[in-house]
C-alpha cells in the first residue's frame, strides 16, 4: 500500500486551491447576476462568461489541489487528452445548469435540475481527472466516500444556482463565494480521501506527462483568463449605471412659460 500525500507543499496548494475555486465562484454569480438583469444576446455573453467562469475555476481548483499529491514508491503522470477532457466536462456542465437557471421561467424547477445536472458533472470531472492519473499500482476507491463527494457536489452547486438567483448584493455575494469555495473544496478532499492505492513497483517508464509539465502552465493559464475577466466584469458598468448614464446624457427640455 502506497502512503499518500494529499499536502505535499504543505499549505500552499490547499491554500491556492480554495483561493482558485472562491474567485471562479465569485465571477460565476457577478456574471450571472449580470446576465439575469440583461436580455437578448447580452442575457447569452453573460451567462457564457459565468459558466466559462465557474467550470473553469472548478477545474483549476482541483488540479492545483493535485500539484500537492503524491503517492510513496512510484511516479506520478496525467494523461493528457483526459485531462483536457475533464475541463471540457466541467465547462459544458456548468453551462447546461447556469442556462437553465437564466432562462427557465420555472426557476425552482430549474434550480433543482440545474443543480442536480451541475453537481453530478463537476463530480464526474473530479473523477474523469483522477482517470487521469498514471502511476506504477491500482487505484480504488472507498464507495462510501465516493457518494458523500458526489452528494457535497450536488448540494454544492444547487447553492452556487440559488445564490444566482437570490443575492445581488458585492458583499453578499462575496460571503456566498467563500463557502462556494469551502464547499468545492471539501468535495475535492473528500474524494481523494477516499482514494487508496496499491503500488506495483516497475522500471517500465509511465505515459503523460507530469504535474509540472503540463497541469501547472495550463492552471496558471487558466488562473490569468479568471483575474483578467474578474478585471474585465469590475470595470464592466452594470445596466443600472448604464440607465443612469444615458439620463443623465438626455438633453434638457427647457421649461414653456
Amino acid at each position: 500500500m502506497g502512503h499518500l500525500d494529499h499536502a505535499t507543499f504543505g499549505w500552499l496548494t490547499p491554500v491556492l486551491s480554495y483561493v482558485m475555486a472562491c474567485i471562479g465562484a465569485a465571477l460565476g454569480l457577478r456574471c450571472t447576476v449580470r446576465a439575469l438583469g440583461s436580455t437578448g444576446r447580452s442575457r447569452r455573453n453573460w451567462l457564457l462568461t459565468a459558466a466559462s467562469a465557474l467550470g473553469t475555476g472548478i477545474w483549476t481548483m482541483h488540479f492545483v489541489a493535485m500539484l500537492g499529491f503524491s503517492v510513496s514508491g512510484t511516479d506520478i503522470r496525467y494523461d493528457v487528452p483526459l485531462t483536457i477532457l475533464s475541463l471540457l466536462v466541467a465547462v459544458v456542465v456548468v453551462s447546461a445548469g447556469v442556462f437553465a437557471v437564466g432562462y427557465s421561467r420555472d426557476r425552482n424547477r430549474a434550480l433543482l435540475l440545474g443543480g442536480l445536472t451541475t453537481g453530478l458533472g463537476v463530480a464526474s470531472m473530479h473523477y474523469l481527472g483522477m482517470a487521469a492519473v498514471r502511476l506504477h499500482g491500482d487505484v480504488r476507491y472507498d464507495p462510501m466516500l465516493v457518494g458523500l463527494s458526489v452528494l457535497i457536489a450536488v448540494v454544492a452547486a444547487t447553492a452556487a444556482l440559488w445564490a444566482a438567483l437570490n443575492i445581488r448584493s458585492p458583499v453578499a455575494v462575496t460571503i456566498a463565494s467563500l463557502v462556494m469555495g469551502a464547499a468545492v473544496s471539501s468535495m475535492h478532499y473528500t474524494g481523494m480521501f477516499a482514494v487508496s492505492v496499491h503500488v506495483t513497483p516497475s522500471g517500465t517508464p509511465l505515459t503523460g506527462a507530469t504535474a509540472m509539465q503540463f497541469i501547472f502552465p495550463l492552471a496558471v493559464g487558466l488562473g490569468s483568463y479568471l483575474f483578467l475577466t474578474s478585471a474585465f466584469v469590475a470595470l464592466s458598468p452594470t445596466a443600472g449605471e448604464r440607465e443612469e448614464s444615458a439620463s443623465a446624457q438626455q438633453p434638457v427640455t427647457p421649461a414653456t412659460r
